[in-house]
């Protein structure tokens, strides 16, 4: 598919993507049975859990300094009664749930995070609320260390089931839509590389299965599948945000053409590879050692990142790759999510996002386009194998072929004798032209290669015979099929004939004599062409010394083969 092409069907998806995302969006927006926190107050873990009486309801963004983090949901009057609060995963020490009545008499509950359980569709982490009842007038949400700035800003109340709300049904729907798409990128590659063995196929799919890990986690539709700790799902989900990168730096690493990329980027990829899973690995086994700028710091690691892989990608392009401009068509999407992440979590005055939509968007776009260039690329490699394969089946044609005559070579039969025996040819005749010598001495070379063509022609192309220039004006002919021995007279006979016609300015018969041996066909398994050769050039020489223009043939009969051959027999 041409680059314009791809950039159509990319358009459409991309159109088809972005409405998807706008529908969950809207999903998301509708469903009034969910209430913010609208003020935050701050703590140490040296003191006991209380519930302050300073709140800052200003709107201002929740800091991580602090080692506790209070966030006060306020109930509306006749709202109905939340049963749980919910916000994105990542990394905490404990969370204490209060609920105030309007006596100032509070219930709480406290969680680890092994202690809570998945949330609806989306990425989240929900903790059940202690009882509601309509005295109730607010409900605080307590964070000892929290690890991500989204995790705070996304913690909302809610009631109900996820599959109470059709929008969140739909956009479990498109998740698992999204996740089966990306099963497509796996059986092309597997039909690739039973054909084309190149590593490019398997980077290619351990990205497109990193990427669905990736949205299967993220998501939550791991959840309606298996029952993971949420311990283990958030140190899961930052290492598989290292390992899509490196996947993404080891596919670009192996897919670019081999001189389409500079030498120190093609060795700096792997380094970022490698880089990659450190980072993220470190902030998987370890969330809380820098914390709270562990998550900045994490983020900005990659930026070195994108920078080798940017600047290679424009090096790709500008040294004329092909395969480069569907890896640029499909990163963009998700270069804007990791750019739009560390804007959002970086600057203080921004706010902070995971851009999920657009994230899956990203993947499902990437994956798409970097199948098509992996098609792409399979078919220009096949193209390219085939073209060889169809050179080296002509030099190897030119090999084995007498470029006089268009016959066989000795090393044609030489490379598969025994395999011509078992294909039935159990004739064997050796013939040579007579006084070849004086035609070369009296008319030249040049009628002497003349003859030999004639010869060439009037050997060829007859069923179940296989015609051979051994050298100079000999020639072997092998036969299978019945009446071998008048068939190889024939042609010998017809070689006067064609070379009278062939070959005007001769002014004398050209004849040929022919040592013929028939082989029996259940014997001499071990015989080669070297003993038939000299049992045929024996009789051919017996002809010679008759007076030429002869064939002297002789049929061998089965003989007791050797010793080892015995023992197999047995």
């Amino acid at each position: 598919m041409s680059i314009q092409g791809l950039g159509r069907l990319a358009a459409a998806f991309a159109v088809a993507i972005l409405a998807l995302v706008l529908m969950t969006g809207e999903a998301r927006a509708s469903h009034g049975n969910h209430v913010d926190h609208t003020c935050i107050a701050y703590g140490s873990l040296q003191s006991p859990v209380k519930i302050p009486t300073n709140w800052d309801c200003s709107g201002k963004r929740a800091s991580l300094d602090p080692e506790r983090v209070f966030l006060r949901f306020q109930l509306p009057l006749n709202h109905a009664a939340p049963d749980y609060v919910a916000f994105r995963r990542a990394e905490f020490g404990k969370l204490h749930l209060a609920v105030v009545d309007a006596d100032g008499s509070t219930r709480m509950k406290s969680y680890g995070i092994r202690d809570t359980r998945p949330g609806k569709a989306g990425a989240f982490i929900r903790a059940d609320l202690p009882h509601v009842t309509p005295q109730s007038r607010y409900v605080v949400a307590v964070f000892d260390l929290p690890t991500h700035g989204i995790m705070l800003e996304s913690a909302e109340l809610g009631s109900g089931e996820p599959f109470d709300n059709p929008g969140q049904f739909r956009e479990l729907l498109i998740l698992a839509c999204l996740c089966g798409m990306l099963l497509m990128p796996l059986a092309f590659n597997f039909a690739f590389y039973r054909v084309l063995r190149e590593p490019f196929l398997l980077w290619h799919s351990g990205l497109a299965l990193s990427l669905l890990t990736t949205i299967l986690l993220t998501s939550g539709v791991s959840a309606y599948l298996v029952d993971l700790d949420m311990r283990f799902v958030n140190g899961a989900m930052s290492l598989m945000y290292g390992i899509v990168v490196a996947m993404g730096a080891m596919f670009a690493w192996s897919f670019i053409e081999p001189d389409k990329l500079h030498p120190r980027l093609r060795q700096a990829l792997p380094i970022c590879a490698a880089w990659s899973i450190l980072v993220s690995g470190f902030h998987a086994l370890f969330p809380f050692v820098l914390r709270p700028i562990q998550v900045d710091i994490c983020y900005m690691a990659y930026l070195p990142i994108m920078a080798v892989f940017g600047v290679s990608m424009v090096d790709a392009f500008l040294r004329g790759s092909r395969a480069v401009r569907f890896q640029l068509v499909g990163w963009i999407p998700m270069i804007s999510v990791v750019l739009l992440r560390i804007v959002s979590m970086v600057i203080p005055a921004a706010q902070p996002t995971d851009a999920m939509g657009l994230f899956y968007f990203g993947v499902v776009f990437e994956a798409l386009a970097t199948t098509l260039g992996v098609a792409d690329r399979f078919l220009t490699l096949r193209r390219q194998r085939d073209m060889a394969r169809t050179e080296a089946d002509m030099l190897e044609r030119l090999s084995e072929h007498d470029p006089l005559t268009a016959l066989l070579n000795r090393r044609a039969i030489e490379a598969d004798f025994t395999g011509l025996r078992q294909a039935g040819y159990d004739t064997f005749a050796l013939l040579d032209l007579d006084h070849f010598k004086q035609i070369n001495d009296d008319f030249g070379h040049a009628v002497g290669d003349k003859v030999l063509r004639a010869v060439g022609d009037a050997l060829r192309n007859h069923p179940d015979t296989m015609a051979v220039r051994m050298g100079g004006e000999e020639f072997a002919i092998l036969l299978r099929g019945p009446h071998t021995q008048e068939r190889a007279e024939r042609l010998r006979q017809s070689i006067p004939v064609r070379v009278a016609r062939t070959v005007p300015e001769l002014d004398r018969v050209v004849t040929a004599s022919m040592g013929l041996l028939e082989l029996p066909r259940d014997g001499l398994k071990g015989v080669g062409l070297k003993e038939f050769y000299a049992s045929a050039d024996k009789l051919l020489y017996e002809a010679k010394s008759g007076g030429r223009n002869r064939m002297i043939a002789e049929r061998m009969r089965v003989f007791v083969p050797r010793k080892q051959d015995r023992r197999h027999a047995a």
